[in-house]
């Protein structure tokens, strides 16, 4: 998805949700990432296009905030994999975690395996433990490589049969021991 068709899902989300009409008005848009794993987009709308960001904040005809959250797995899934673009965006994931709290996900999953698949790398997960005290953390850190695969169940199978393995356990742990930067 182009930047310019995100943002324009943006704006029509923030119509619908709360009514924010921004049809020939100036705007503001600041984001940022909460630990939580939400984008926090704050769009200012000003009431003529004459204003300029500096003009007083009564100019301002209205803010309002919109959220959405990043899409993570649901707390009962217990199986999630994940899609990295590049075998260089696995290996940066890896060298995050090793730099961070997740060096050690061994309490996460009962297994972390690493495909290559149409020269696409998938990172599946096993068996996770929705109780692991950084798993807000590691879905918001992994969001920012890769992305969330919905249909796992049948992209396991084909994994499984046509995939090339290229870590069949420790998939992160491997990646931190050979390809981490760090």
């Amino acid at each position: 998805m182009l930047p310019g068709s995100l943002f324009q899902n943006i704006l029509s989300e923030a119509e619908k949700q709360v009514g924010f009409k921004v049809q020939n008005c100036r705007l503001l848009v600041e984001a940022f990432f909460t630990s939580e794993g939400y984008i926090v987009f704050t769009l200012t709308r000003y009431k003529n296009e004459t204003n300029s960001i500096s003009s007083s904040t009564s100019a301002l005809a209205g803010s309002k905030k919109v959220k959405f959250k990043r899409k993570t797995p649901d707390g009962s899934c217990s199986n999630a994999i994940y899609k990295f673009n590049t075998f260089e965006e696995f290996c940066n994931f890896c060298t995050y975690c090793n730099s961070s709290k997740l060096s050690d996900l061994k309490s996460f999953a009962k297994n972390i395996s690493l495909y290559e698949y149409n020269n696409l790398y998938y990172l599946v997960f096993t068996n996770i433990n929705v109780d692991y005290k950084n798993i807000k953390l590691f879905y918001t850190s992994i969001s920012e490589f890769s992305n969330l695969v919905s249909n796992s169940i049948t992209l396991k199978s084909k994994l499984d049969e046509y995939g090339k393995i290229i870590f069949k356990t420790n998939a992160i742990k491997n990646g931190i021991k050979y390809f981490s930067n760090i």
